[in-house]
């Protein structure tokens, strides 16, 4: 069973997202900050990683830079889901190594083909 990490601070799309993936057969964590999904990937190593970039405490772009730094979790493919539209942050996030970023409002089916086809 793949895992997968589910990062937002929307209770609604945490949930939304949560209650699919466990329909396709993912084993999910979820964490409503990047300090929280920073702790679970102390103890867990998702297959995947999907990441909103605005939250409190450690944003998304510090999340992932940290991840990035860890060995471990090299393997890991990192989409962002992000309200930040503006080119300068899309090019923001790939450049730090996001496999991915996907625009809110999103399609949940395709963001599931698009996980399904990055694993």
């Amino acid at each position: 069973m793949k895992k997968i990490l589910l990062v937002d601070d929307e209770p609604n799309i945490l949930m939304s997202l949560e209650y699919t993936f466990k329909k396709n057969n993912f084993e999910v964590y979820v964490a409503r900050d990047g300090q929280e999904a920073l702790d679970i990937l102390q103890k867990q190593q998702p297959d995947i990683i999907i990441l909103d970039i605005m939250m409190p405490l450690v944003d998304g772009y510090e999340t992932l830079r940290q991840i990035k730094k860890e060995e471990k979790l090299q393997h890991c493919k990192v989409i962002f889901l992000s309200a930040k539209n503006k080119e300068k942050d899309i090019e923001k996030g790939l450049a730090l190594g996001a496999d991915l970023y996907v625009l809110k409002p999103f399609s949940i089916k395709k963001l599931v083909e698009q996980v399904h086809e990055l694993l």
